[in-house]
């Protein structure tokens, strides 16, 4: 029988400390244990039922499965999060977005959030998890990513969290907002980065947003206006080359104090403006 170490390093073949943490991921999920574990029983031998999980699910990312699938979980803010293949895989990236949210968020005061087309309810739960007074109402049109969703805020045991079904704003009510968050889809709908890696598992419906990608971000502009309390925010995820464009379209909508922030590797991926 294999070692821990030797499976490991078995998937590990690029030699990089990416695949060598996939390759953690895996066995980790194989065994039923933390990536910690691997490292204080790196010299015992997996018995023979793991090992062939493991292969399986080596094989699987070998096709290319992306790592979050086949192991149903994601590492996302302070928490790890419940994904299938109806949710968009929660990136690092939108963790600004979630900075950003809370630095406009007072931590003694109540609130009311929306997150449209939550996915996994990654942004709407690392907000409830922060503010525990802003009340948050987290909207998308799938009912599978609802479910993935609700189960996350179940599990952490978030109750300030409540999720409603429908297309952006449609799922809002008469209700009025101090604050809408969003990661649309915002990637050409040609674009042939959709055919590339992890990417060709993701729902396309929660990637691609008409020929230039702002087609969703046009729509909520348009919509957020009239959900917005007088001063609220609005704050979106975008592409990194689609700063100037979103804020075009904010300013079309009649927001004011419209801004993009750059993200850690310098490249524009918020923009925010608040409703008259």
């Amino acid at each position: 029988m294999a070692t821990v170490r030797e499976l490991v390093a078995a998937l590990s073949l690029r030699g990089d400390p990416e695949s060598r943490h996939e390759a953690e991921l895996l066995l980790g999920h194989a065994l039923g244990r933390p990536r910690a574990w691997l490292y204080a029983h790196a010299d015992d031998e997996v018995d023979a039922d793991a090992q062939a999980r493991f292969e399986a699910l080596a094989a699987a990312r070998a096709r290319g499965e992306p790592v979050a699938y086949l192991t149903g979980r994601r590492a996302f803010w302070t928490f790890d999060l419940e994904v299938t293949p109806a949710v968009l895989i929660p990136r690092a990236d939108t963790e600004r977005l979630v900075e950003l949210a809370l630095q406009r968020i007072p931590l003694d005061a109540d609130c009311t959030v929306a997150d449209l087309g939550t996915g996994s309810g990654a942004i709407a739960l690392a907000i409830a998890s922060e503010r525990p007074r802003a009340r948050i109402v987290a909207t998308d049109a799938s009912e599978a990513a609802l479910a993935v969703a609700e189960a996350n805020a179940r599990r952490l045991d978030l109750a300030n969290v409540e999720f409603a079904r429908g297309d952006w704003c449609a799922a809002l009510g008469t209700r009025r907002f101090d604050m809408i968050v969003s990661n649309p889809p915002y990637i050409a709908a040609a674009d042939p980065h959709l055919d590339e890696g992890d990417l060709r598992f993701e729902p396309s419906a929660a990637l691609a947003s008409g020929e230039d990608g702002l087609d969703a971000i046009r729509l909520i502009a348009a919509q957020a206006r009239g959900y917005l309390k007088a001063g609220g925010w609005l704050l979106v995820e975008h592409g990194h080359d689609q700063g100037a464009a979103v804020r075009g379209i904010f300013a079309v909508n009649g927001y004011t104090d419209i801004a993009t922030a750059r993200d850690v590797e310098d490249r524009e991926r918020v923009t925010a403006g608040t409703s008259p």
